[in-house]
């Protein structure tokens, strides 16, 4: 196992906040990073060491990159898996391209966690109109139709409330191979955020509990409620064992709901998490430094609390203009992402509260 010292340079692949706020940890430990992603805003550029705003499918950038780098990361797993696998041939990628291709796709992520002893909502792949009616007829409704790749924040889903819905919602989604999942009875939700360091060290934090609007996670607590709590050891167990089976090195996290019968697996982000984003200030080592951590093979840090309440709140469109009130806060800790435009449904920022 090699070691990248302080120096170092580290790629990031995607220009968005998650790669903003793995530049600043990176930067805390003395690494350099290079961004690389396509679009005309990149808010990770404007803490990163350098940027290049190219397409992801250029050889001749992805040359460039891998030269330019000592280690190549990612911060969103929508990126197409052709340039990670050529990078991967060139340069150390963290975590590696099996991590980005089972969480891209539904199907192999739900059968995947299944054969590692996850239980799952009752789910079925489809690819055509005749197959969503097969499984509505064997799941039964209310259930979710979810596209097979793509969608998060709950985009590229539709509930079904009966089996009169069925056509409308395959419409909905616009007639792509998906995965249609029997509907949860859950009391709340959580994730578990593990690392895996390079040399195989497992840690990960306390479950937070995340409430949703609209699909977006809006509140993320700590400590969990005892509903939570009960299904932590099952559900960190799981994540352990699911970071293995990958080789994955880096954040790994996995959302769950919280049942009478047990945590169920709901889908994996093979990185720094949104509902990780109460470490920075709550926890001893952030999601984000003990990612940096991971990749460049250093030990990894503490996951414990650094208080006995911690609070997330998401910034979500136009939320993100009360700022001057919430900076007159004590004890507020403000996180605004550099984004130009508020719009509905955009994450423009977070803010954290850490009672001691």
């Amino acid at each position: 196992m090699s070691v990248l010292p302080p120096g170092s340079m580290i790629g990031i692949l995607g220009g968005g906040q998650l790669g903003r706020m793995l530049a600043v940890a990176a930067a805390q430990l003395g690494y350099r990073t290079h961004v690389l992603a396509p679009d005309a805003e990149s808010v990770a550029a404007q803490t990163a060491s350098s940027y290049t705003r190219a397409d992801y499918h250029s050889r001749i950038v992805l040359d460039e990159v891998a030269d330019q780098t000592d280690v190549v990361t990612y911060e969103f797993e929508n990126i197409a898996i052709g340039p990670v696998e050529y990078l991967s041939g060139k340069v150390p990628v963290r975590p590696g391209p099996q991590s980005l291709s089972i969480a891209q796709d539904r199907a192999r992520e739900k059968a995947f966690v299944g054969a590692l002893g996850g239980r799952t909502a009752p789910w079925a792949p489809v690819s055509t109109l005749e197959e969503l009616k097969a499984a509505i007829d064997r799941i039964g409704a209310p259930a979710i139709l979810k596209t097979l790749r793509l969608g998060y924040d709950g985009k590229g889903q539709v509930r079904i409330r009966e089996a009169g819905e069925v056509e409308a919602a395959w419409a909905d989604i616009g007639e792509r191979p998906a995965i249609l999942e029997g509907f949860v009875h859950f009391s709340h939700e959580f994730s578990i955020i593990t690392v895996r360091g390079l040399d195989g060290a497992l840690t990960s934090y306390p479950p937070p509990w995340n409430e949703h609007k609209d699909g977006i996670l809006a509140r993320s607590t700590l400590p969990a409620p005892a509903e939570i709590a009960r299904h932590w050891a099952e559900a960190a167990t799981l994540a352990g064992r699911v970071a293995e089976a990958l080789g994955h090195v880096g954040v790994l996290t996995l959302e769950f709901f919280a049942t009478e019968d047990g945590p169920v697996f709901n889908e994996m982000a093979p990185r720094v998490h949104n509902s990780g984003h109460w470490t920075i200030e709550g926890a001893e080592t952030s999601q984000f430094e003990n990612h940096i951590r991971a990749i460049c093979g250093l030990p990894l840090g503490s996951t414990a609390l650094t208080g006995s309440h911690v609070e997330m709140i998401n910034l979500i469109g136009s939320d993100a203009d009360q700022w001057p009130e919430l900076l007159a806060e004590p004890g507020t800790h403000l996180h605004l992402y550099g984004k130009g435009n508020a719009r509905p449904g955009r994450k423009m920022g977070h803010l954290t509260r850490v009672k001691r």
